[in-house]
């Protein structure tokens, strides 16, 4: 056994523990079940008690000394920010995108001159396993440092069989060796390689019936996703190949509404997606559907400031019953950022949520997302010790002051990682 971590005299401990299972909508985004002058003892990774410190102090009297204890006193104390929606594993970078974006160049038009993901699919074919590993690791860092301490992971800058399953090894060898948890998808359906321009059948029947066996057969990923967009994947295709991924025992995800209405959050539905990300156009008939099936709208702030796009209507799509998660979406192109606290920000400021909704969709609901609740997201006992001690003294203010990382230390699985 280790030696055990006692954290107390927070001034706020947010536990965001509830007592019903699944990810929280409505009001239930906004109760946060905060302990004052907070206590958390930390054994084997584990969290093994919660409670006031007073409460903690009785329950421990003939143990305190064992403790590293931490005094949390005037700071914040929350769980883990999880990042439900990142491309972490790829080569190069697209530096020269951003000047031409704000020389008036569209996401599309950079794509379909051959930029864009076609861009880093290039990078990322040329780039060897642990060049993609070392650059990853780097992109890893900076997401503890910001506080997360579980992120998603999709492949989908290969397109084709050989570098997606490069990528997804790369996750899996960087799960081994990171601190941080990641949960892999794949992605082969992010773009339609330009060696497939005006096949684009040919490359979707690639994906069923060769990519997908052998990601399923070497367990490489947990979901499927598809980038359903006009000028990408139709919604026929969509469908095609987030049925044939469930069939593999994948969880579908879907791209959905980002440049253009169609038809992607409705899709969500329809196949029992766990995920629909972006959403900058669904319809309201789309975000009636997900509500009804429970799909998590999982939105990201970050992508829409970069691309000087209007941000997703995080404002009703809660009022209208969908959970909403919140991420980076950290990739090369589009949002090239690992900071959590800026898209808690911008969940508030661009999509009118509460800064209690925004800390919710950060850690619990991020969870449910990537189908890890049972593990993270909140500060329960039983659940593993990611732990995060903020330089605030509550989480009202953690949303308020802006544009600014206020993490002093952070604890994945009880070790202190930083700080």
């Amino acid at each position: 056994m280790g030696k055990p971590f006692w954290i107390k005299h927070a001034a706020q401990l947010v536990t965001l523990a509830y007592k019903s299972p699944g990810p929280r909508v409505k009001e239930a985004m906004s109760e946060l079940a905060i302990i004052e002058d907070g206590s958390v003892w930390l054994e084997d990774g584990v969290i093994q008690a919660i409670g006031t410190t007073t409460e903690l102090a009785i329950h421990y009297a003939d143990r305190a000394t064992e403790a590293d204890v931490i005094d949390a006193t005037g700071h914040l104390v929350t769980p883990g920010l999880v990042d439900p929606h990142t491309h972490l594993a790829f080569g190069g970078s697209r530096e020269r995108e951003f000047e031409m974006r704000l020389e008036g160049a569209t996401y599309m038009d950079i794509m379909n001159a051959g930029g864009g993901i076609h861009a880093t699919t290039r990078m990322t074919r040329e780039a060897t396993e642990d060049e993609l590993v070392q650059q990853s690791v780097g992109r890893l860092d900076s997401f503890l440092a910001h506080g997360v301490t579980t992120v998603e992971g999709k492949s989908g800058y290969g397109l084709d069989l050989e570098t997606e399953l490069k990528q997804l090894r790369v996750m899996k060898r960087l799960q081994a060796e990171h601190p941080i948890d990641i949960v892999p998808t794949f992605m082969g359906a992010h773009a339609v390689p330009t060696e497939y321009k005006g096949h684009e059948e040919e490359y979707v029947d690639l994906i069923i019936k060769e990519m997908l066996p052998i990601v399923a057969r070497e367990k490489l990923a947990q979901f499927n996703d598809v980038f359903c967009e006009v000028g990408v994947f139709t919604p026929e295709q969509s469908e095609r190949i987030l049925e044939a991924g469930k069939l593999y025992g994948l969880t579908p995800k879907i791209h959905a509404d980002e440049i253009e209405p169609y038809q992607g959050a409705e899709l969500a539905a329809k196949v029992g997606a766990i995920s629909a990300e972006h959403l900058l156009k669904a319809t309201d008939e789309g975000i009636q559907a997900m509500a009804e099936q429970g799909v998590i709208a999982c939105l990201l702030p970050a992508t829409a400031l970069y691309l000087r796009e209007t941000a997703a209507r995080g404002r009703a799509m809660i009022d209208a019953g969908v959970p909403v998660a919140i991420s980076t979406d950290c990739n090369p192109g589009s949002s090239p950022t690992t900071s959590m606290p800026l898209v808690m920000n911008l969940a508030c400021i661009s999509m009118r949520l509460t800064p209690a909704e925004s800390l919710c969709a950060a850690t619990y609901n991020a969870a449910c997302a990537i189908q890890m609740e049972d593990k993270v997201g909140s500060l329960e006992v039983g659940k593993q010790a990611d732990i995060v001690l903020w330089n605030v003294r509550n989480y009202q203010e953690l949303q308020y002051l802006f544009g600014v990382n206020h993490v002093k230390c952070v604890w994945k699985k009880g070790t202190k990682v930083i700080g």
